[in-house]
């Protein structure tokens, strides 16, 4: 195991599965060795509200904070929300996002616009770019509530390991509890990682 620090930051509207999403990449990483720390750091978990968490790991990590312009990987689950977040990436790193609309409350409050092109904007920045359609993708699998599953089904091919490992923890979720939900999770898994296969890459 190597001495570097990976360093995600997840971000999105309350009620898409942003901190679960979170909570599985960490259990990834753990099952594989890593020292692994994570945080919710700004906003409320109910729906509605912004959620943002970042997750470190590596052979050893002393902060579950990234500092702006570090991260490595921005996940978001609501495109404009992974514009507001840009400036925590260090440069030439990548970002996947979900380009489903929700429009955040600070929106709703008036005091900010929605984007007319969030992932454009995004990607005029010089940054790696993988735009999906994840709310789209769980719609079509019956269950709004899979767009976390094929967020993390995207996100697997940009981490440090193995894909299947990412996979393994998603579906340990529901091995014992709800042994149902297996199969769903499998398909929206498998989405996500052929959805981003096929997304726009900028630059």
């Amino acid at each position: 195991m190597s001495d570097a620090i990976t360093n995600i930051l997840v971000c999105g509207i309350g009620g898409q599965g942003v901190m679960t999403a979170t909570e599985i990449l960490a259990e990834a990483a753990l099952a594989l060795g890593f020292d692994v720390k994570k945080t919710e750091v700004a906003g409320m978990s109910q729906r509605g509200g912004v959620v943002t968490s970042h997750l470190r790991f590596g052979a050893r990590v002393l902060s579950p904070q990234i500092a702006p312009g570090e991260a490595d990987l921005l996940v978001g689950f609501e495109a404009a929300e992974a514009l507001r977040w840009v400036h925590m990436l260090r440069p030439g790193a990548t970002v996947l996002t979900n380009v489903g609309r929700i429009v955040p409350p600070i929106v709703n409050s008036g005091r900010f616009d929605y984007p007319d092109d969030p992932v454009g904007q995004i990607a005029a920045l010089g940054l790696n770019v993988h735009a999906i359609d994840a709310t789209a993708i769980a719609r079509e699998l019956g269950d709004i509530r899979l767009g976390n599953t094929v967020m993390l089904g995207a996100v697997a091919g940009h981490l440090p390991f193995p894909e299947g490992e990412l996979e393994q923890a998603v579906l340990a979720r529901f091995a014992q509890r709800k042994p149902q939900l297996l199969e769903p999770n499998r398909q929206a898994f498998a989405r996500g990682r052929a959805a981003v296969a096929a997304a726009r890459t900028s630059p």
